[in-house]
């Protein structure tokens, strides 16, 4: 994380001329969490390129290295990193800082590796909505391990025999509690049949990882397979993919300003929903194999965007919607947007950008439509969280006068710089103190 942002506690914006230019994304801190988690639970070094310096993911280090990680950093590429597990059995640690991250469920893996024990608070990061770990306890039940809870958290204990293959039935596609039934599998060397599970890139990239390590790993469209490796891998190399939340919210600031850029480091497919809404709006864009563009010019349509986050395969990820809200603010037409997967998200965002004069049609606390082109005036906002964050930014952009956006440090869990490279497209941001 730059020394700028961790002593500034505020950011200015100010409108200006249209953006342009050429920035590459950071790794994902969403793909980068479940790949640590990952490393920890294999047991084996592991070496991991493109680790961002977003808070979340250096949080997660340290937690690591307190459960008995070793971390080995390279000094002339920072985002290279060696990790290698405890190789001994060692007491369970107290983490009290794992209550600071939403995704601090994903020790609990590498607790067990290392510890049999995993003794954590209850997640915390931002308010978006509680962060419901009912199911993952039930994942962990399935393998025989025993599930205690308390006002302060939670512990998981391994428990008598485990089965040699365990069978889970998700309700629906969670991310996180597919990631974990993954990984305690992982860590006991079982197999596992799992149904209903996510297929998001961040999941199916843990497991392409996970096949690198050896796993015979079969994903259908609604079972998905593990088995033990045959022959493990001492060691192995992963690479976090680029963030395609912060290739998504700089080509909204790109196409909100009416600019021209292009946004490298990040796979096109990744982001092909929102650049086809970019496209249905009337703002020519492209994927490319490691690049999205935005061209520039083009005519506004009127064509209503539908952006409702879903947990479906090819669904719209949720952490895409808020940027696309921003953004529809000055599109004509009138658009739907939705996010009944973050309960939370729109009783943060919507009072935000209000405060710039934003209009909304409430149809439920998860769904709104917003009708424009609107006219914002600057005015103080807050990122309450990290997309609220983000999407203050790109609606800034376009808001007559200066928005001062307090609350960075939310930001900066998701993203090591924003406003850097918003500044290389030609952004009017000014860091101060507030």
């Amino acid at each position: 994380m730059t020394d700028v942002l961790t002593t500034s506690l505020a950011v200015t914006v100010r409108p200006g001329r249209p953006l342009a230019g050429l920035v590459t994304v950071d790794g994902s801190k969403n793909a980068a969490l479940p790949l640590l988690a990952a490393a920890a639970a294999t047991r084996r070094t592991v070496h991991l390129d493109n680790v961002p310096g977003s808070a979340d993911v250096t949080a997660m280090l340290t937690l690591l290295q307190r459960s008995g990680c070793q971390l080995i950093r390279s000094v002339s590429h920072p985002q290279t990193l060696a990790l290698t597990p405890a190789s001994t059995p060692m007491p369970v640690p107290e983490l009290p800082e794992a209550a600071h991250i939403r995704a601090s469920y994903y020790l609990v893996p590498a607790l067990l590796a290392c510890c049999a024990q995993a003794r954590l608070p209850w997640p915390g990061g931002c308010q978006i909505g509680e962060r419901g770990m009912e199911l993952h306890f039930q994942v962990y039940s399935a393998f025989g391990d025993k599930v205690d809870t308390g006002d302060g958290g939670y512990q998981i204990t391994v428990a008598g025999h485990a089965p040699e293959e365990v069978s889970v039935q998700l309700p629906f596609r969670s991310r996180g509690a597919s990631v974990v039934a993954v990984l305690r599998a992982v860590v006991g060397a079982q197999r596992l049949r799992l149904t209903n599970p996510n297929h998001s890139p961040e999941f199916t990239g843990m497991l392409s990882a996970l096949t690198q390590a050896g796993w015979r790993i079969d994903l259908g469209p609604d079972t998905l397979t593990v088995e033990p490796p045959a022959h493990p891998r001492p060691s192995v190399t992963w690479t976090v993919p680029g963030d395609k939340i912060e290739a998504s919210t700089l080509a909204c600031a790109i196409a909100a300003t009416g600019g021209s850029g292009r946004i490298e480091g990040v796979r096109g497919d990744e982001v092909a929903p929102v650049v086809a809404a970019l496209n249905l709006a009337g703002i020519p864009a492209a994927s490319e194999p490691r690049a999205v563009v935005v061209h520039g010019g083009g005519n506004p349509t009127g064509r209503a965007l539908r952006a409702v986050a879903s947990l479906s395969p090819g669904g719209l990820d949720a952490d895409f919607e808020p940027a696309l809200l921003a953004l529809a603010l000055g599109l004509p037409g009138t658009h739907l947007f939705a996010d009944s997967i973050n309960p939370g998200r729109h009783g943060n965002l919507l009072p935000q950008l209000a405060r710039l004069g934003a209009r909304f049609e409430t149809l439920s606390p998860t769904q709104c439509r917003v009708t424009g082109p609107q006219r914002l005036t600057g005015a103080a906002v807050e990122a309450t969280d990290i997309r609220t964050g983000s999407a203050l930014m790109v609606a800034a952009l376009t808001a007559r006068g200066t928005t001062t956006i307090r609350g960075l440090g939310q930001l900066q869990r998701g993203h090591a710089d924003l406003p850097a490279k918003l500044r290389a497209l030609g952004a009017d941001l000014r860091e101060v103190t507030a």
